[in-house]
C-alpha cells in the first residue's frame, strides 16, 4: 500500500512539474505600441485614404491570426490619426469574397466582413472600454463596457457623429468570382468619451489601451487582430491584452495648417 501511495505521489509531482514548466515557458506579454500622428489637415471621409496624412502615417504592424485553424490568411493594413475633434481609423483588408449586407446602426454587423476598434481611453481604468465595429457599406455598431468584459454593457449608449465610408475592389455578396480588397475610413468624435478620458482632446503623450480586430463574412472567415488575445476560443473582449497607442505631437510632414 505504501508503495502505491509513493507511485501516486510521484505521478502527481511529475504532472505538477510539467505544468510548472508549461507556465514558466509561456512568454511574457509585451503589448504592441503605436504612435498616432496628428492629421495636420482635413480628413475627408470618403473611403479612399488619399490624404497626404494617410500616406505619411505608419501602419500599426502585422495582424495576428490568434485562433487560426485553416484557410487563406487574409491580411490587413491599418493606420490611425487624430486631431482635436476625432480619432481616425483607416484600413485596407485583403479579401477574396467580400460580404456586406447590413447598413443599419447596431445591426448584425458581425455577420459581414467587419473591422473593429476597441479601446480604454483612460489607462488607469483598463476595464472601462468602448468598441465601434463596421463594415464596408457603412453599417456599424457601438458599445460601452463600464465595468469590464464580464459585466453587461451599458444599456443605452450610442456614439454621436461617427462617419464611415468604404470602397471595394470586387463585387459585394457574390462568391462566384474572386475579389481583391475592401477599404474603409472612419472618423469617431472624441467628445463621445470625454467622461472617460483624462483630457479632451488628448494631450500629446497621453496613452490609450487599444486593439484592432477583424472577422466575419460567409466565406473563409478568419479572425485577426493587432494585439493577440489569450483565450482558447475567439474573444476580442480581453482588455488586459490590448495594445497601447500614444497620441503624438508630431504631425504629417505635409501639415496643411
Amino acid at each position: 500500500m505504501t508503495h502505491m501511495f509513493s507511485v501516486a505521489a510521484l505521478a502527481i509531482f511529475l504532472v505538477g512539474a510539467m505544468f510548472a514548466e508549461i507556465i514558466a515557458a509561456e512568454p511574457e506579454f509585451n503589448p504592441p505600441v503605436y504612435e498616432i500622428r496628428r492629421a495636420g489637415g482635413p480628413i475627408k471621409i470618403d473611403g479612399r485614404l488619399d490624404e497626404p496624412a494617410w500616406f505619411a502615417a505608419p501602419a500599426v504592424g502585422e495582424f495576428h491570426f490568434t485562433w487560426y485553424k485553416s484557410g487563406q490568411r487574409e491580411h490587413s493594413v491599418a493606420k490611425l490619426l487624430w486631431d482635436a475633434e476625432c480619432l481616425y481609423v483607416g484600413h485596407i483588408c485583403e479579401d477574396a469574397h467580400i460580404t456586406a449586407q447590413h447598413r443599419e446602426h447596431d445591426g448584425k454587423i458581425p455577420e459581414d466582413d467587419c473591422f473593429e476598434v476597441i479601446f480604454a481611453p483612460d489607462p488607469s481604468k483598463p476595464e472601462v472600454y468602448f468598441n465601434v465595429e463596421w463594415n464596408v457599406v457603412g453599417g456599424y455598431l457601438d458599445n460601452f463596457r463600464p465595468a469590464g468584459p464580464k459585466q453587461p454593457r451599458a444599456k443605452v449608449w450610442d456614439a454621436e457623429g461617427v462617419r464611415i465610408a468604404g470602397t471595394t475592389i470586387g463585387t459585394l455578396n457574390d462568391d462566384s468570382d474572386t475579389d481583391t480588397l475592401w477599404m474603409v475610413e472612419v472618423a469617431i468624435p472624441l467628445k463621445n468619451f470625454a467622461n472617460n478620458m483624462p483630457h479632451t482632446p488628448p494631450h500629446p503623450g497621453d496613452t490609450w489601451n487599444l486593439n484592432l480586430n477583424r472577422h466575419g463574412g460567409k466565406t473563409n472567415m478568419q479572425y485577426s487582430q493587432w494585439s493577440p488575445a489569450d483565450t482558447l476560443l475567439p474573444n476580442f473582449h480581453t482588455p488586459h491584452r490590448f495594445g497601447k497607442v500614444v497620441f503624438s505631437k508630431s504631425g504629417s510632414p505635409f501639415d496643411q495648417r
